[in-house]
């Protein structure tokens, strides 16, 4: 038995969800009812990841009878058993140092990384109305959102939960029409400049050739 509590621990919970959530609303900023159900979808998904990776680890519970079935000698009730996947596929030791972990915190940097460039550029033009076609935008009409969805399914990797799990996919279907939404208000405004852009730049996924 560890002699420091393994989850109830409700202040990091706390703590942990609103780093993120208030960091996520610095680069959103969310203005109409669209902007704000795809932000309180976020901040629900970052809620339930944190609440069972600090509070009540409820997927491990529940899947507890199964997992240990599935790997022998596995304590579901220990932190380091909410890496599932890492048990599942029976990397062993540290779950910290595992492939999947590991993917995890690239994926998070990336997105982050990307929605550092992306806020810039995009607050600059919005103030200056236009187009926000530099930096990040160069390569993809997206990058804020491409950001979130990295980061999101970065901590998916780390920490999976029942409810993570079916929110993702929701997620990535929001961020995808208010992209779409977005797109539409941007050509009455921008027109055959607009056009020109979206021609040459993919949505989501960059091209390999510029």
């Amino acid at each position: 038995m560890s002699s420091s509590p393994e989850y109830g621990l409700w202040p990091m919970v706390i703590i942990s969800s609103l780093v993120f959530i208030v960091f996520a609303f610095s680069f959103a900023k969310p203005k109409t009812s669209r902007d704000w159900r795809s932000f309180g979808a976020f901040s629900a998904f970052i809620v339930a990841l944190f609440t069972e990776m600090y509070g009540f680890p409820l997927t491990v519970y529940l899947f507890s009878g199964w997992l240990t079935k599935r790997v022998p000698g596995l304590d579901p009730f220990t932190h380091s058993s909410g890496h599932i996947f890492e048990d599942l596929f029976g990397w062993g030791g540290n779950p910290h140092f595992g492939p999947f972990h590991i993917a995890s915190y690239i994926l998070i940097t990336i997105g982050f990384v990307l929605l550092s460039k992306a806020w810039p550029v995009l607050y600059k033009a919005e103030q200056q109305h236009t187009l926000a076609i530099t930096g990040p935008y160069v390569r993809i009409r997206h990058p804020q959102y491409v950001g979130f969805v990295l980061i999101l399914f970065g901590f998916l990797l780390q920490w999976p939960t029942l409810f993570t799990f079916f929110m993702f996919p929701v997620l990535v279907w929001m961020y995808a029409r208010l992209a779409r939404s977005e797109e539409m208000e941007a050509r009455k405004e921008f027109g055959i400049v607009w056009d020109e852009y979206a021609r040459k730049t993919p949505r989501f996924i960059p091209a390999l050739r510029q």
